[in-house]
């Protein structure tokens, strides 16, 4: 500090003054603000248990029996007969294809039968009159078995006229073309005065059978051969193939409220694509379920036992890639990636990443990062957990689902909103 000269005694005192307050300004031995306490989450204690192991697949809806209604016969579409899109019997006719060369065919068949008959009736009079003479030596042995032998030719010609008969009335029953099984008829494939063909067997219509249904699946051999593999270690409890439920979701995202149940497993893996088909029936009263319907199959396949499952508001998806925030025994925060399974209720089952004991982040993750030090609080009671379809506020929506989950609840993984 420089003190001017020639300045009085209140000058000087000024002087003074403002250099304590330069000093003061420059911070010497000032106390810092104290740093803001770690972040406050909502963490829950993983824990080991009793999961169901549900496997999730795309699939289509099959007819359990479906038939092509074909012509047998030639001639002109006269009518058809029935409505398209309704349920018909078996048996039901469907279209009338003109009758009256067949009706010709079975006129002239009936007439060469009754020729037939005629002509052996005839030799049968004769046999019976060469009987008796045969003793009394007035016909021939000769003469005798050669009327035998025409009685036998005219029987075989009886019997040919009959067959030719049973052709015709076959034939004529053809112009009449019927369901050869119950279901829904489809859209007819000819008009009137369409030239059906019994040689290259046009198509008429189709008859699908929609009460029950298939859903057909595809999954590789190499993961079958991993459930089976778990199965064996008792690591899953694996039911019969028919005690293994499966629930559908449908295209809108909507699931269908009626359980299916497996009933075939294919046994030979196609040698294209390294997969096995696996099949279950679905009861279909309301026809909701139409055949070539895109559909997820989200299968129960066993019980996992020391399982693991979180709530899916604490999993982030992300590049088909899923994350969860664990927090260690110190208070630090750690991204932790996982292999999900399906959903159950309003969680997610956790095939590997995460251990029972564990502590995972269910709210306010959005507000740390990886390093940094938590407070942890448990779930308040009665809090409500974020449900299936409504992503929470804040959640970053799924680039791509993981194996395992399906591509219409992706964003229902979505974390919920820190409360």
């Amino acid at each position: 500090m420089i003190i001017a000269p020639s300045f009085g005694r209140p000058g000087r005192t000024l002087v003074v003054v403002a250099g304590a307050l330069a000093l003061s300004g420059c911070g010497g031995g000032a106390e810092q603000p104290p740093a803001p306490p770690p972040p406050l989450v909502t963490a829950i204690t993983v824990q080991g248990e009793a999961v169901p192991n549900i496997i999730e697949l795309p699939g289509r809806i099959e007819a359990v029996r479906s038939a092509e209604v074909r012509a047998r016969t030639d001639g002109i579409i006269e009518r058809r007969l029935y409505q398209e899109g309704t349920d018909v019997k078996a048996g039901t006719p469907l279209f009338r294809i003109d009758p009256r060369d067949k009706q010709a065919q079975l006129a002239q068949a009936r007439a060469a039968l009754s020729r037939a008959q005629a002509t052996r009736t005839n030799a049968k009079q004769i046999v019976d009159r060469y009987r008796p003479l045969i003793a009394e030596k007035a016909v021939s042995a000769q003469e005798y078995d050669a009327a035998l032998a025409t009685l036998r030719g005219a029987d075989a010609d009886v019997a040919d006229a009959r067959a030719a008969v049973s052709r015709a009335e076959l034939e004529l029953s053809y112009t009449t073309v019927r369901a050869p099984i119950s279901g829904r008829v489809g859209r007819a494939q000819v008009t009137e005065g369409a030239l059906a063909s019994a040689a290259s067997a046009t198509l008429l219509t189709t008859v699908e059978q929609l009460e029950p249904v298939y859903a057909v699946f595809t999954e590789s051999s190499s993961a079958l051969q991993d459930l089976a593999n778990r199965a064996r270690s008792g690591a899953l409890a694996l039911p019969s193939l028919s005690g293994v439920e499966v629930r559908l979701v449908l295209e809108n995202g909507t699931e269908y409220p009626v359980t299916g149940r497996l009933n075939f497993a294919d046994l030979t893996v196609d040698p294209t694509t390294g997969s096995q088909v696996l099949r279950a029936t679905f009861a279909n009263p309301a026809r909701q379920l139409l055949p070539g319907q895109f559909i997820r199959g989200r299968i129960t396949a066993g019980t996992t036992r020391d399982g693991v499952q979180v709530p899916a508001r604490a999993v982030q998806l992300s590049n088909e890639q899923a994350t969860v925030m664990v927090v260690g025994k110190d208070g630090t925060v750690a991204a932790r990636t996982v292999e999900l399974g399906g959903q159950v209720g309003s969680g997610w089952v956790v095939r590997s990443g995460l251990k029972p004991g564990e502590q995972v982040i269910t709210e306010g993750w959005q507000k740390v990062q990886p390093g940094q030090k938590v407070r942890v609080q448990a779930p308040q009671a009665g809090a409500k957990p974020a449900q299936n379809g409504q992503p929470a506020q804040g959640g970053q929506p799924a680039a791509g689902a993981p194996r395992g989950a399906e591509k219409g609840t992706a964003q229902q993984a979505a974390p919920a909103a820190n409360r």
